[in-house]
């Protein structure tokens, strides 16, 4: 089963996402929340969720803010911004705080379903009209480093899991808790990553997994 929260401020809107996923066997809405203070109290009694549908314009604590919070604290839940606003700005905010794909709420059933199956696969899913702002703004004019060639290093899926979270500066005992593993086999995956990244230490570990684009 793949394991939803949606947020949203407006509880017909709450509804009339869950009537959409509703087509789909293999979804479980695990819990709506009414904004991001709310979603963050939820995850605290209950973070074993897949994906997170996540609205922008809320009170207390917007979807921006929230996705920031959320990936700050577990990297390995993705999220979908779901919203009808679609303004550079949004887009830009969202995908810097974290997200995952993009999507106006007029989404249908199955392109939304199919949305959350690719994110889930680690794909970017967005709505074409956002794809296309989005091409656009990476079209601006910008600076960018001058990177040396990437080197050849294979990490498993979960391999990449645990540095994410390290990268994040979450313990041992933190990073089993929210991948639902022991802490002895977390210390086994870094054991594995450090010995294919030929580092010694976390930092050096971050640092080089970063310039080699693998978190």
């Amino acid at each position: 089963m793949i394991k939803i929260a949606i947020v949203d401020d407006n509880t017909f809107l709450q509804k009339a996402i869950q009537d959409k996923l509703a087509f789909f066997d293999d979804i479980d809405i695990k819990f709506k929340a009414n904004h991001g203070q709310d979603l963050l109290e939820k995850l605290e009694k209950n973070h074993n969720i897949d994906l997170i549908l996540m609205d922008i314009e809320m009170p207390k604590m917007n979807g921006i803010e929230a996705t920031e919070a959320v990936k700050n604290k577990y990297p390995q839940i993705k999220i979908i911004m779901l919203t009808v606003f679609d303004n550079d700005e949004n887009i830009f905010k969202s995908i810097k705080a974290g997200a995952d794909g993009y999507f106006l709420k007029e989404v249908n059933p199955q392109d939304l379903y199919n949305a959350i199956i690719e994110t889930l696969n680690g794909g970017a899913a967005m709505t074409p009209s956002i794809a296309l702002k989005t091409l656009k703004l990476l079209r601006e004019p910008m600076v960018f480093d001058n990177c040396e060639p990437c080197e050849e290093i294979n990490l498993t899926n979960r391999e990449v899991e645990v540095l994410e979270q390290l990268s994040k500066g979450l313990k041992y005992n933190a990073i089993a808790d929210n991948l639902f593993l022991s802490v002895g086999t977390i210390r086994k995956h870094v054991e594995n990553i450090y010995t294919k990244l030929q580092v010694h230490n976390k930092l050096e570990a971050i640092q080089k997994a970063k310039t080699n684009k693998l978190i």
